[in-house]
């Protein structure tokens, strides 16, 4: 733990020094070359790019002029780091690193009436729809809500707190719903497609949960009824709902795994909130390593390799983990259980998390809204 301690303390002074400006994966259209062509208007070059740039083994950035930008995305992960090693250290440096990256955080937020929401520093294309730089997206706002929602509990402060329901008021009022019965809903991944992809509707029902608001909480569980129900029989999930979307890979399950087992431990859970997330934590295990734990990018195919993926791999073992990752440890007050994950590092900072509490204390049941 101490050479992981250091390895840290490395990388957040480089990123310091840097004003916490990068690369993303996916920035290849913010290219100065792309942005002085026609080209820039057109769905198909847009993709051709940003997939070059994600995927060539050269970095790319330098010829094509994308220049580092400051992701909302990492402010909030590198805030909850330092969230994490006040928690751990209670050490005053972590705690202002933590408040200042979260006051960085605030001014990158694009508000609304009662609403709150974070975007990309560049412009968007997958295969599906493109989103214009600094749409408010829900991954980010997502990721901006947990850290507030930590930084509330550890530091105290209601401004925090008022962000994290003004997220949840945004994923509630603003992102589209694709699919909505009365016992399930899946949500958008922006305000301006209509798009349903399950570990980002997800996010959302994450958003929600965290609220203090009853109608909130209600939202989120159906929209984590509405990914159980797209679960196949093997236990995976495919990326969305379109034919075009009916890839299986890695980081995606994992988030879709993580965000059930935090909704979750936020609001309880039933028999088939726990089976569904039991079946997909064994799909990931089974589908997604090889022997000796290299993560596989999708489960039947290990290319490309991906930071996402990597971040996933396990210290244990596969055999290690086959063993001790699936047990299932007792039932806690609320009569609630959940499954052995100490070998599950979070896809979101890499860092361990504990269990939290809403802002107000409140843990309501879930029993009693699951349907089935």
């Amino acid at each position: 733990m101490p050479d992981l301690e250091r390895i840290y303390e490395r990388l957040f002074a480089w990123a310091a020094r840097r004003d916490f400006a990068g690369s993303d994966p996916f920035d290849g259209l913010n290219s100065r070359l792309l942005q002085a062509t026609p080209l820039r208007k057109f769905p198909l070059p847009r993709l051709v790019l940003t997939q070059a740039v994600k995927r060539s083994p050269v970095d790319l950035r330098h010829l094509l002029g994308i220049p580092p930008g400051v992701n909302a995305k990492g402010i909030a992960l590198f805030a909850l780091a330092e969230l994490s090693r006040f928690r751990v250290t209670r050490d005053l440096t972590h705690k202002e690193n933590a408040r200042s990256l979260l006051d960085k955080l605030l001014d990158l937020g694009i508000p609304g009436d009662g609403t709150l929401a974070f975007g990309y520093n560049f412009d968007w294309q997958s295969r599906v729809f493109f989103i214009p730089k600094g749409t408010p997206t829900i991954v980010p706002t997502a990721f901006a809500s947990q850290a507030f929602r930590e930084a509330a509990e550890s530091l105290d402060d209601d401004r925090y707190c008022d962000a994290v329901q003004q997220i949840a008021r945004f994923a509630a009022t603003k992102l589209n719903r694709p699919v909505e019965t009365d016992s399930e809903i899946c949500f958008s991944y922006t305000p301006v497609d209509t798009s349903c992809i399950y570990n980002a509707s997800l996010l959302a029902a994450e958003c929600l949960a965290r609220s203090n608001d009853p109608d909130h909480k209600l939202l989120a569980l159906k929209a984590v009824n509405h990914v159980i129900r797209e679960q196949r029989e093997d236990g995976a999930w495919a990326y969305g709902d379109q034919v075009s979307q009916s890839w299986v890979d890695n980081f995606h399950t994992a988030y879709v795994i993580q965000s059930i087992r935090r909704i979750g431990d936020e609001l309880g859970w039933n028999d088939a909130a726990y089976h569904s997330y039991e079946n997909g934590v064994r799909y990931w295990l089974w589908n997604f390593f090889l022997e000796n734990g290299t993560p596989k990018y999708y489960d039947d195919n290990t290319n490309p390799i991906d930071i996402h993926s990597r971040r996933l791999r396990s210290r244990r073992s596969r055999r290690s983990m086959r063993s001790t990752g699936l047990e299932r440890s007792p039932p806690g007050p609320a009569g609630t259980c959940s499954i052995r994950t100490d070998f599950f590092i979070t896809a979101y900072t890499g860092l361990w998390l504990t269990r939290r509490r809403t802002c107000d204390g409140a843990r309501p049941g879930w029993r009693t809204h699951w349907r089935g």
